[in-house]
């Protein structure tokens, strides 16, 4: 994104003019510079903030088809008689978990 743009806030900043003897008051011409800075900054700062949100939306949409994925093979698995995962073999890994976490053996 920044090899696109012309100028950072810094480099308006630093630009010289040259003096004309028919030329622009320099006080409203710094007073505008600065409002453009203070915009060009502003401008800046959303895009990169924008950027960093889409990708994390990338990622969340990432782990969100894969599980949708997981889940629709499971719906199918069950669907065709063929259970991922029974009821026995949930209660054994919750007793496993329990003894884990509870200390008890």
């Amino acid at each position: 994104m920044e090899d696109k743009l012309y100028l950072t806030p810094e480099e308006i900043l630093d630009h010289e003019f040259k003096i004309d003897a028919r030329g622009y008051r320099m006080q409203e011409v710094d007073k505008f510079l600065d409002m453009v800075i203070r915009d060009y900054t502003e401008f800046l700062r959303t895009i990169k903030k924008l950027e960093q949100d889409n990708l994390d939306l990338i990622e969340d949409n990432r782990k969100l088809q894969a599980e949708y994925r997981k889940l629709k093979a499971e719906v199918e698995a069950s669907s065709q008689g063929t259970s991922v995962t029974g009821n026995p073999d949930l209660l054994r890994r919750l007793s496993n978990l329990e003894k884990i976490v509870y200390g008890k053996e």
